[in-house]
């Protein structure tokens, strides 16, 4: 009789097995939210601007291309590649920049004449005298900076194209960024 009376007022196994396991899995999720939140903040993210594009040609078949990059992330990024059309353009060769400084006007849309050379002397809309460099084979851009790049001859581009909305894609060691334009004749 003593043996009944004491398994009555106990908790059976059932519902000890049941608190254990509530238990436990409440503390795995509190140390996996805690972790997941120490991780999150200490990653700094890549991520790109690209504005003020534009594909200007000219009547001879010269072809053009420019676009403003901002890096707006926590981080540096090297641009590997540059595609017009889907196609890659050389780096070397064929791309130029200039890094804006605290003084330019970002705010002025980038120019291109018909007739005009894209080379050390030329001046990038709304930078004040930065010069044109040639890439390399990549271009580092330290976060919080802006780039304005000119593309030369860039894809199969011709006078046929004017009018037709053309891609210029920007490659990244951990991203793919896309902007369209419409082809505009120089002037």
């Amino acid at each position: 009789m003593f043996k009944l009376l004491r398994n009555r007022l106990a908790l059976s196994t059932v519902v000890t097995t049941l608190i254990i396991l509530v238990v436990s899995v409440l503390l795995a999720t509190v140390v996996v939210y805690y972790a997941t939140n120490v991780v999150s903040t200490r990653v700094q993210e890549e991520s790109l601007s690209l504005t003020k594009q534009h594909i200007w040609v000219e009547m001879d078949g010269t072809c053009v291309a420019a676009i403003m990059i901002t890096n707006i992330g926590g981080r540096d990024v090297v641009l590997g590649k540059i595609a017009v059309r889907g196609q890659a353009v050389d780096m070397p060769t064929q791309v130029w920049y200039a890094v804006a400084a605290s003084g330019d006007d970002l705010t002025l849309d980038l120019t291109y004449a018909a007739g005009d050379t894209i080379d050390e002397t030329y001046t990038f809309g709304g930078l004040a005298g930065a010069p044109a460099q040639p890439t390399g084979n990549s271009l580092v851009l330290p976060s919080g900076e802006t780039v304005v790049v000119y593309l030369t001859n860039p894809g199969t581009i011709s006078v046929n194209d004017i009018g037709v909305t053309l891609a210029i894609t920007v490659f990244t060691s951990q991203a793919i960024y896309y902007k369209e334009t419409n082809v505009e004749a120089s002037l």
